[in-house]
C-alpha cells in the first residue's frame, strides 16, 4: 500500500550527486571556523569576554545548523520532524543554562 510517495529516480536509477550543495556547506563551516580562529586570536581584550563568547555561541549554532541540515538530511524532511527536531533540543539548552545560572547563584551566596 503506497501512500502516494513520489520517487525522485525511477527504481534501479543512482539519484544524481548533489556535490554543489556539499561544497557549499564545506565553504561555509570553513569561513565561519576561519572567522572563529581569527577572532580567538585577535582579540585579546580581557572587557571583550562577554562579547567573544557569544559571538562563539552564535557561530556554533551557525554551523550546527549546516551539519544537522545538510549532513544530516534534516533540510528535507517534513517539517513536523524539524520542529520534533528542534523543540526539544532547545528546551535542552534552555535547561543547562538555567541550571549553571542556578548553580552559580548558590555559590555566590554560600561563600
Amino acid at each position: 500500500m503506497a501512500h502516494g510517495h513520489a520517487t525522485p529516480t525511477a527504481p534501479g536509477e543512482i539519484p544524481k550527486a548533489q556535490t554543489k550543495e556539499i561544497w557549499f556547506t564545506f565553504w561555509i563551516l570553513f569561513f565561519v571556523t576561519a572567522l572563529e580562529f581569527v577572532i580567538a586570536f585577535t582579540v585579546i581584550n580581557p572587557e571583550a569576554r562577554t562579547f567573544r563568547i557569544a559571538f562563539f555561541v552564535g557561530l556554533t549554532i551557525v554551523k550546527a545548523y549546516f551539519i544537522v541540515a545538510n549532513f544530516m538530511h534534516l533540510r528535507h524532511e517534513a517539517k513536523s520532524l524539524i520542529w520534533a527536531v528542534i523543540l526539544p533540543c532547545t528546551f535542552i539548552m534552555w535547561f543547562i543554562v538555567a541550571m549553571l545560572y542556578e548553580g552559580d547563584s548558590v555559590f555566590v551566596s554560600r561563600y
